[in-house]
C-alpha cells in the first residue's frame, strides 16, 4: 500500500511538471522523500494501533467421552464426523447387569414398602412399636435412593452426544470393554455448538483493543471473501505470566514478548459453523484511534484474501 501510494503522488507530481502547474525545483525534486516520511509517521506506524492486524484461528471445544460406568459396548451408531445433534447415541453397553441390580432393588423396596405399611397398621391400633415404624420407614429411604443410584447407572449404560457436533477418530467397535475412568477415554467429540475465533495481537499493538471493536477476517478457506465481526474480549493472561504453586524457589527463565489474544465473534453464524476448526486466516481490528487509516487496513486485508486463491502459506 505504501508503494502504490508513493506511486500515485510520483504521478501526480510528474503531471503537473508536465503541465507546468509546478517548477521542478529542489524542493519539489525532495517532496518525494517528505511524503514517505509523512506516510510511515502519519499513517502507517499509527496504523498498528489503530487498526491492528495479526493472525486468526478457528478453534472448537474437544470433549472427551468417558462413560459414568463400565462394561461390554453393545452398539456404536456414531459415525466419525457425522453431524450429531445433543441426546444423539454415539455407544452403548451392554446394561444386563445394572438392570438386574434394578430390579432386585426394586423387590426389596416392594419388601420394605409391605412391612411399613403393616408396621403402622399396627402402631395406629396401639398394637406396635413406634420404634418399628420409624426403623421401616428408615430401609424405605434407603432403598428408594438405591434405587435412584441403580435407575442412573442404568440410564447411563446410553452414552450420549453431550452438544452439537461430532465424533472424529472413531476406533471404538462392538465387543469392546471400557471403563469408567477419567485417563482412558474412548471418543473425543467436537463441539459445534459455538464457533471461537482467536486473533493474535503484538503486545505493541493491543493497547486500544476493547470489547465491541470491529474486526474483519480473510480465511484462507474461503479465499476472496472478508468475514465481520465484533471483539468478544482479550484474554488478559498468557501462559508466560502464569505462575503455579510449588515449593521450589523461583527459576531464572528468559523472558520472550508473546502476543495477546483477542477473542472474536463472527456475524455471519451459519459461515462460522461451516468454518473448520484450525482454519487459519489474517484479521483486522478496527479500534477508536487513528481511523483514518482504517481505509488502508480495509484495502490491504482484501489484497490478502485475493492472494489467498494462490498462496498456500
Amino acid at each position: 500500500m505504501m508503494i502504490a501510494l508513493m506511486a500515485l503522488y510520483l504521478a501526480l507530481l510528474f503531471t503537473l511538471v508536465w503541465l507546468g502547474a509546478i517548477r521542478f525545483n529542489a524542493f519539489w525534486k525532495a517532496s518525494p522523500l517528505v511524503v514517505l516520511l509523512l506516510l510511515n509517521v502519519g499513517l502507517f506506524i499509527p496504523m498498528g494501533w489503530g487498526a491492528p492486524q495479526g493472525k486468526a484461528l478457528v478453534y472448537r471445544n474437544a470433549v472427551s467421552i468417558v462413560p459414568d460406568v463400565a462394561g461390554e459396548v453393545m452398539d456404536v451408531p456414531a459415525r466419525p464426523n457425522a453431524s450429531l445433534k445433543q441426546g444423539d447415541v454415539l455407544f452403548k453397553i451392554d446394561p444386563t447387569p445394572y438392570d438386574a441390580q434394578v430390579k432386585a432393588i426394586e423387590a426389596q423396596l416392594k419388601l420394605s414398602s409391605t412391612r411399613l405399611t403393616q408396621m403402622t397398621s399396627l402402631y395406629e391400633r396401639d398394637a406396635g412399636r413406634g420404634f418399628d415404624v420409624e426403623q421401616r420407614q428408615s430401609e424405605v429411604d434407603q432403598l428408594k435412593a438405591q434405587l435412584q443410584s441403580a435407575q442412573w447407572n442404568l440410564d447411563k449404560t446410553v452414552v450420549r452426544a453431550p452438544a452439537d457436533g461430532y465424533v472424529t477418530n472413531v476406533a471404538l467397535r462392538k465387543g469392546a470393554r471400557v471403563g469408567n475412568l477419567s485417563a482412558a477415554p474412548v471418543m473425543a467429540f467436537i463441539d459445534t455448538s459455538a464457533t471461537q475465533v482467536a486473533v493474535e495481537i503484538d503486545q505493541i499493538n493491543a493497547r486500544y483493543v476493547a470489547p465491541g471493536d470491529a474486526v474483519e477476517i480473510a480465511f484462507k478457506y474461503v479465499p476472496g471473501r472478508v468475514l465481520s465481526g465484533k471483539v468478544e474480549s482479550v484474554l488478559q493472561a498468557v501462559a508466560t505470566g502464569q505462575t503455579q504453586v510449588s515449593g521450589a524457589a523461583v527459576a531464572p527463565k528468559g523472558i520472550e514478548t508473546v502476543p495477546f489474544v483477542v477473542r472474536v465473534a463472527l456475524d455471519d453464524a451459519e459461515l462460522a459453523k461451516a468454518l473448520p476448526a484450525g482454519a487459519t486466516g489474517t484479521a483486522a481490528i478496527f479500534t477508536d484511534h487513528v481511523k483514518v487509516s482504517h481505509v488502508i487496513r480495509r484495502v490491504l486485508l482484501r489484497q490478502i484474501s485475493i492472494i489467498d486463491y494462490v498462496n498456500p502459506f
